[in-house]
């Protein structure tokens, strides 16, 4: 069986491009999740895996799509080389049942490693010199007026928070960061 994984990283961005290269690839079953992967609790990925069976096939859109860091994978990759389930990277083209597949794999593990610290480290060097010229980071804050409208409806419990959210064009986690910012 081929089971596949797809993650993004914010509820704003969309899975469909990974779910339908998954598709493509022939996946049955198809684990979805909008989370970072630097975050060890990620509940679909762990469901994925707990579903795979020796000889069955795991499929990702691409290996920073499963974890960022070369540890991680490595251990991810141990795990399903123990029931003999097969490592697929779409994208990355990369197949764990040959000596080369398993070689190819390990460095683009460091690579996709490597590729994510200059990422970062371009932001943190982006962010400081921003700071420097006197800017502060950011989304821009939402006006005291909407705030107000959105503690408002939370407090009448006529709504729930998705119905708050779709009518103010407020996102759930910002919302509940103003109720743990009420509570202090």
């Amino acid at each position: 069986m081929k089971i596949g994984y797809a993650r993004v990283s914010t509820n704003e961005q969309s899975l469909d491009m990974q779910i339908d290269a998954l598709k493509k690839e022939g996946c049955e079953r198809i684990y979805e999740e909008k989370v970072s992967a630097v975050r060890d609790d990620r509940i679909e990925l762990q469901r994925a895996l707990d579903a795979l069976r020796p000889c069955d096939q795991f499929v990702v859109y691409k290996l920073d799509r499963l974890a960022r860091s070369t540890k991680k994978l490595i251990e991810i990759a141990d795990f399903l080389e123990q029931d003999d389930i097969e490592l697929i990277s779409v994208c990355d083209k990369i197949d764990t049942t040959t000596p080369a597949g398993k070689a190819m794999f390990k460095m683009f593990a460091v690579f996709a490693e490597f590729e994510r610290d200059i990422i970062r480290e371009r932001v943190l060097n982006g962010l400081e010199a921003a700071r420097a010229r006197g800017r502060k980071g950011g989304r821009p804050r939402k006006s005291e007026k909407v705030r107000k409208q959105v503690l408002t409806m939370y407090e009448s419990k006529k709504y729930t928070l998705k119905e708050i959210a779709e009518g103010t064009g407020i996102s759930v986690p910002t919302i509940y960061n103003w109720l743990r910012e009420e509570k202090r």
